[in-house]
């Protein structure tokens, strides 16, 4: 989690728990503690439940976010995307997932040089902050299916702890 979200809330554990969720999923928080999925405002009460919280954390913790600067630069700029690696094969795609070290460099570029001199077309790729997810991975998402000798050369590629298609 990030440390200005652990310091911040260092004394007020479920509120801990909101707002990481919240930057996890991109729930973006306005100068008025009103909390967005996109442009969608988004109950407290559903947020809370989701949660197995109560609600009053839920608006407790916005309020927080609205009231604090630092927090709210990054809240308030929050915003989700469509994570389509487990839709992939309904979309006729493959998603490569890599665990590895995720503060290790030239992961993204060394798996990418290979799909771009195999003339594989990229879709999406997600990369999991370190700093937010505890497990950390690499999501690339493909159009249509990786050949053999592609996953062949993946799996040749050193820093890899673990490759999954799906």
């Amino acid at each position: 989690m990030l440390k200005l979200l652990e310091d911040f809330f260092a004394r007020a554990h479920g509120r801990k728990i909101v707002a990481a969720e919240m930057l996890r999923l991109g729930m973006r928080v306005d100068p008025n503690g009103r909390i967005y999925f996109g442009s969608i405002e988004t109950p407290p009460a559903k947020i809370a439940r989701a949660l197995g919280i109560d609600r009053r954390v839920v608006i407790e913790t916005a309020k927080d976010i609205a009231e604090d600067a630092r927090l709210l630069q990054i809240f308030s700029r929050l915003q989700p995307r469509a994570f389509i690696a487990d839709a992939a094969k309904s979309l006729g795609c493959d998603a490569i997932i890599i665990r590895a070290e995720a503060k290790k460099k030239d992961i993204v570029y060394s798996v990418t040089k290979v799909l771009s001199q195999e003339r594989v077309l990229i879709r999406q790729i997600v990369t999991d902050d370190p700093y937010i997810y505890p497990d950390p991975v690499l999501t690339i998402i493909i159009d249509g299916h990786l050949r053999p000798q592609v996953i062949k050369k993946l799996r040749e590629l050193s820093f890899a702890d673990s490759i999954t298609i799906k």
